[in-house]
């Protein structure tokens, strides 16, 4: 086995701690080419398509890349920023800002982001770090519920690429946070926010990425944690059971997903005669095209259309005080052990810098 090549080692050396958080991907640009790239990387993951290799290969590459590459591209134009893609901004945002919160709480920590898929992707970012001396590392997904297509595939990744390496660091992984008491209520602020300023729904919609049933069936546990995110919500905002309904979307192929699909049900309810629903994406940390074009426009088009007359679709947690607050915290639980905290040697600069990625977070927040 090739090793890459080590930084220069020397005895008595400070130890540093970073924290990756990672999120899915995206494609570089809301083209043809890059999406084909982007869809070409994600699909070939044995974590995500469990179909055998030479079956897949020919499906993936004769039929979902040729055709999907450039309907995909299309939808991904309808959400892209100046910034670029929305879910790499708001990832690399929460980064920048998660590491403030930690300071401001005494945490030394470097917060970095990485992407499964695409750039910046988990190789390079863990060979920065690795060259900048940093010997601990806490891996964040930005999956809230664990399921083995997007967190086991993070672990996938992290372990791949170490395998290469001579001296490897000291590594953590949060598996999961879906019950997590900060998180939960990240998310009901950010719900009863949006219900100030535009009234409660006949019905919340808590919507969840899809994934196959049969990955339900051999063992995966995100079906389950996703309903748990869905009760624990509901109780924090005082809903009963005809209150709220949890979907699932992106569903992928012609097997079965998890059900209720979202956009059919929200169809359904608008023929039963629901006038007004809100539509929340409780597995989501940042806004990308599953939540902006899929909910916001596309089921939105879909609810109206079967006879809906208001549809809101609430946004991820994102850059908001209240959820960087809860990332904080659940990273800060994943530290103990490792000794972070700041000493009082450390630079002024350096707790002013806390200060104000706090100050950008809430008024990054209060812009939402």
């Amino acid at each position: 086995m090739a090793f890459l090549k080590e930084p220069d080692y020397s005895h008595g050396k400070l130890v540093k701690t970073a924290v990756v958080l990672i999120n899915l991907g995206t494609p570089d640009a809301p083209t043809p080419s890059a999406v084909k790239r982007y869809l070409k990387q994600f699909l070939w993951d044995q974590r995500v398509v469990e179909i055998p290799r030479a079956i897949w290969w020919m499906i993936l590459h004769l039929i979902i890349l040729p055709f999907r590459s450039k309907k995909s591209a299309e939808k991904y134009a309808t959400i892209w920023t100046n910034e670029g893609s929305p879910l790499l901004v708001h990832t690399r945002k929460q980064a920048m800002l998660l590491k403030g919160y930690l300071g401001e709480r005494g945490h030394e920590v470097n917060v970095v982001h990485a992407m499964r898929y695409g750039s910046p992707s988990i190789p390079d970012v863990l060979n920065q770090l690795k060259t900048e001396g940093y010997d601990r590392i806490l891996i964040l997904p930005a999956y809230p519920q664990y399921s083995a297509t997007t967190t086991a595939s993070n672990f996938d990744a992290v372990a791949q690429h170490y395998q290469q390496t001579r001296n490897v660091p000291e590594l953590r992984f949060i598996k999961h946070y879906h019950d997590h008491p900060s998180y939960i209520l990240a998310l009901k602020n950010k719900i009863l926010q949006s219900w100030e300023q535009n009234g409660k729904p006949e019905k919340l919609v808590m919507s969840f990425h899809g994934l196959p049933k049969a990955f339900l069936m051999r063992g995966d546990p995100y079906h389950c944690e996703c309903y748990k995110t869905a009760r624990l919500l509901a109780e924090q905002l005082g809903l009963s059971k005809e209150d709220y309904v949890v979907t699932f979307q992106s569903r992928l192929g012609r097997a079965e997903w998890l059900q209720p699909y979202t956009e059919p049900t929200v169809q359904a309810l608008a023929k039963q005669g629901v006038k007004r629903i809100d539509v929340v994406c409780p597995g989501f940390l940042a806004d990308c095209l599953e939540t902006l074009e899929e909910i916001a426009m596309e089921v939105r088009q879909a609810f109206l259309t079967a006879g809906g007359q208001s549809f809101h679709y609430i946004p991820c947690l994102n850059e908001s005080p209240d959820g960087l607050r809860a990332l904080a915290e659940i990273t800060e639980q994943h530290l103990i052990g490792w000794p972070t905290m700041m000493t009082n040697s450390m630079k002024e600069e350096e707790k002013q810098q806390a200060l104000i990625s706090r100050a950008e977070a809430k008024r990054l927040g209060a812009a939402q």
